[in-house]
């Protein structure tokens, strides 16, 4: 039986007189003065199923502190799962009955059972109170893009024809035991491997013969697949494990064909696959390719945001695909003036958000100037301001890229951990969540 709130703190929890243990302090007492939040996560925590005998495990509350600690610390579960058990500050701030030990299965499964749409809504409410309370600043925003890295290697052909060949020989072989029925089908995972680990040494002609034998291997286990799905089906219809079995295989079978494409296309046509239609990863098929300028090619999502004076992120969008930063200006305006109910009376945004449609559609919301870092052919009349004036915003402007670099060097947004599109959705929210409250603390602090 699972309780949302702790119901009494012991009389034995305890900060340590160090820095960070003030730190734990003041983010609890912050937690304390928006109780809100934990009505918001109880329909992801508090199922159905509960029941209302058997131990109560970790409440809703500390659920949500453990989770705060360790975007925070940017520890391991297994190290955030010795810390609650040694340190009694860690304790003390997430709220641990005596007795209660969390270890880092237990962690993990109730951490990740808080979907991203939960804690997008968490993040939102947060911000209107702390905008209600007149900490965060509307008048005056800030505007920029990040990328958010998915948690794959970076994806070559060969290695993602093995990923595929070696999943579903995996998925063939412990047929038996998830379904029940015995396949014989040849296992090419040990020959998919030694090609791979062959094309990656090699030099570009012998890469081109490699392939000629890897791609007719990867074409076999997608027409074994096709073989062990129906003999399945046909022994074992309308079994949940079976049918669950089938889904995963389709899954795999469908991403391997996907690669075999790219790779035929790539390899031995000589095309360029555009972006949108390339698999770069078979466990986070949901990564985007993004390329930014001239700079390195990224895998994962892009996220815009906004801050205002004080550092807090008012607004956020984790973007699918590559869009444009100039396309994504307006959206992002208008999503914040869905959380706040308002537009700020100037904004300033990196050059590559800068058109003079933007401009125009920005007045049209209610901002009163528009601002960019660079011009990019709008000139300060269209914007509204003079040079002394873009000036000064420009160097406000310049308070988001350390925003940006905390976000993702002290809270973790670097790479998202968790595993799948929802996960990924998840670390960022939980992310952004974290450094926020951090903001908050600091602020009260002094």
């Amino acid at each position: 039986m699972r309780e949302t709130h702790t119901a009494q703190a012991s009389i034995f929890d305890f900060y340590s007189q160090h820095e960070f243990g003030d730190f734990l302090h003041s983010l609890s007492r912050e937690l304390d003065d928006h109780p809100g939040i934990l009505g918001l996560l109880e329909a992801d925590l508090l199922t159905d199923g509960t029941q209302a005998t058997g131990r109560k495990g970790l409440s809703v509350e500390s659920i949500f502190r453990c989770m705060l600690l360790k975007q925070i610390t940017g520890v391991s579960y297994k190290m955030l799962a010795f810390h609650l058990a040694d340190s009694h500050s860690y304790r003390a701030f997430a709220r641990l009955d005596r007795g209660c030990y969390p270890g880092k299965s237990a962690l993990s499964c109730n951490i990740r059972r808080l979907r991203p749409e939960t804690l997008k809504t968490v993040f939102e409410t947060l911000a209107q109170k702390i905008a209600n309370e007149g900490a965060i600043g509307l008048d005056v925003l800030r505007l920029d893009s990040t990328v958010v890295k998915s948690n794959i290697a970076s994806p070559m052909d060969s290695q993602l024809l093995d990923d595929g060949i070696r999943v579903l020989g995996r998925l063939f072989s412990k047929s038996r035991d998830t379904t029940g029925v015995k396949l014989r089908l040849t296992d090419y995972r040990k020959t998919s491997r030694s090609l791979a680990a062959k094309i990656f040494y090699a030099k570009k002609a012998e890469k081109d013969a490699l392939y000629t034998e890897l791609l007719p291997l990867a074409w076999r286990v997608v027409r074994q697949s096709e073989q062990a799905i129906q003999q399945v089906r046909q022994k074992c219809p309308g079994d949940m494990l079976s049918k669950r079995w089938i889904e995963r295989v389709e899954h795999f079978q469908n991403l391997l064909r996907k690669v075999i494409d790219q790779t035929q296309r790539r390899v031995f046509n000589d095309e360029e696959v555009p972006a949108t239609e390339k698999v770069v990863s078979l466990f986070e098929p949901h990564t985007d390719i993004i390329i930014r300028g001239s700079r390195d090619i990224e895998y994962g999502h892009k996220v815009n945001l906004a801050s205002e004076k004080n550092g807090f992120i008012t607004a956020v969008m984790i973007e699918a695909g590559n869009p444009t930063d100039a396309e994504r200006f307006i959206p992002l305006l208008e999503e914040h003036q869905s959380i706040y109910g308002r537009v700020a009376k100037t904004t300033i945004a990196d050059g590559s958000y800068a058109s003079l449609d933007n401009v125009n559609k920005a007045r049209a919301l209610g901002v009163k100037r528009v601002a960019f870092h660079k011009q990019n052919g709008v000139t300060l009349k269209a914007m509204g301001l003079q040079k002394k004036t873009l000036k000064k915003l420009k160097d406000f402007r310049a308070g988001i890229e350390g925003n940006i670099s905390e976000l993702k060097r002290a809270f973790g947004a670097t790479k998202a951990l968790w595993k799948g599109e929802d996960g990924f959705m998840s670390f960022v929210w939980a992310s952004v969540i974290s450094y926020n409250f951090t903001r908050l603390v600091r602020l009260n602090s002094g």
